[in-house]
Formats: C-alpha cells, sequence, structure tokens
C-alpha cells in the first residue's frame, strides 16, 4: 500500500500571488522527482469547475448570491474536489498543491461574509471531515498593495474581486486569524517579496513542516 501523499494548500486574499506560487512550488517539488497534482478551488473537477463559473460569473438573471447559498456552493464544489481528484491522489501516494481550501471560506464567506462560523464549521464537518491539510501556506499582503496589483491585471474582476474595501479587509483579517489559532498546519508568508524569495520562503516551510520529500 502506498504511503498517503502531503497536502499543502496557499491562502490570502485576492491578488497576494497565490497563483503564482502555487506554480513555483509545484514545479521544485516536481523537481524532486515528487508526483505533484496541482488544483485550485473552486474547481479542479469538471463539476467543481461548473460550480466555480456559477459563483464567480453568475448569469444576470441569477444575481448575487445569497451569503449561506454561496458557501453551500463552495462546499458543494470542495467535496466534488475532494471525491474525485483530493483524496484518490494522496492515497495512491502523490502530494497535493491546492489554491484555497476551506480556510478560505472560513475567511470570505464567514469572517467577512456574515455567515456564523459555527455553521461553516458543522458544514465543514460533513464535506471535508478528516481531509485536513498538512501545511498551509498564508500569504500576507498589505490591502494597498493587493488593490493595486489587482487593477493592473487585464480582464474584468469576478463577483468576489470586485467587492468594496471593507470586505476584502475584513478577509485579510480572518486569515491571519486562522493562522494565529492553528500554528502547528499554518505558516506566514510575506507575499510583499518578489516571486524567486516567496518561493524560496515557501520551500523552507515546506521543508521544515513536511521534510520536503526528501
Amino acid at each position: 500500500m502506498a504511503q498517503r501523499g502531503r497536502f499543502i494548500t496557499l491562502e490570502g486574499g485576492e491578488g497576494v500571488g497565490k497563483s503564482t506560487l502555487t506554480g513555483a512550488v509545484v514545479a521544485s517539488l516536481s523537481a524532486r522527482g515528487i508526483e505533484v497534482i496541482r488544483t485550485r478551488e473552486p474547481g479542479g473537477t469538471p463539476g467543481a469547475e461548473a460550480i466555480r463559473s456559477l459563483i464567480l460569473k453568475p448569469p444576470a438573471e441569477i444575481g448575487a448570491w445569497q451569503a449561506l447559498a454561496e458557501t453551500l456552493l463552495f462546499y458543494a464544489a470542495r467535496r466534488d474536489h475532494l471525491d474525485k481528484l483530493i483524496r484518490p491522489s494522496l492515497e495512491r501516494g502523490a502530494w497535493v498543491v491546492c489554491d484555497r481550501f476551506s480556510d478560505s471560506t472560513r475567511a470570505y464567506q464567514a469572517a467577512a461574509g456574515g455567515v456564523s462560523s459555527a455553521d461553516v464549521e458543522a458544514i465543514d464537518r460533513i464535506c471535508v471531515g478528516d481531509t485536513v491539510p498538512d501545511l498551509t501556506l498564508v500569504l500576507d499582503l498589505s490591502i494597498g498593495i493587493a488593490r493595486k496589483r489587482l487593477t493592473a491585471r487585464a480582464g474584468e474582476a469576478d463577483a468576489i474581486e470586485s467587492r468594496r474595501l471593507n470586505y476584502h479587509q475584513a478577509v485579510h483579517r480572518g486569515f491571519l486569524e486562522i493562522a494565529r489559532a492553528n500554528p502547528q498546519r499554518c505558516v506566514v508568508l510575506d507575499a510583499s517579496m518578489d516571486a524567486a524569495k516567496l518561493a524560496a520562503a515557501a520551500m523552507v516551510a515546506i521543508d521544515g513542516r513536511l521534510g520536503g520529500g526528501r
């Protein structure tokens, strides 16, 4: 029976550089001969990607989602993702590096969106259970810098990116509180560093906490 793979998640607000860092971490681990699955939330499977579109680019006739309904959509996508990609990959020994996971729901829908933490945790127990990340890298960046990065991006902002500043400030605070409450799992990284230094810091954290597959 194969040894279970490692599950790494990357978290943070909009514009902090998660996608770039996810790619760098996957490349570094792959270079060590580790089978690595790169994925994201919401998404990662056809069903979850379809739900992603409903959440981030809702058709005009749907309009904005109510906060609890949005939370349930995220967890529907997450459960499909777990069942069809994350858990099978871990069970065969692959490492999974995921851009967002349950902590994003805690920060966005609970800390910023007003859904009670008790409700989120109850749903998480049903949908996620004991599939907890082995390591979570929390990218910390000032809202001002993050907003400038978002403005520089091409394309229209999605339904979450376009929310008001105070919402994103609450998300930022939410992630830092999650990291403080879970020091055994979370490592906070200064996302104002350039991409190469941030990637190096991430690998130091992975090597220190997980052995880096060496």
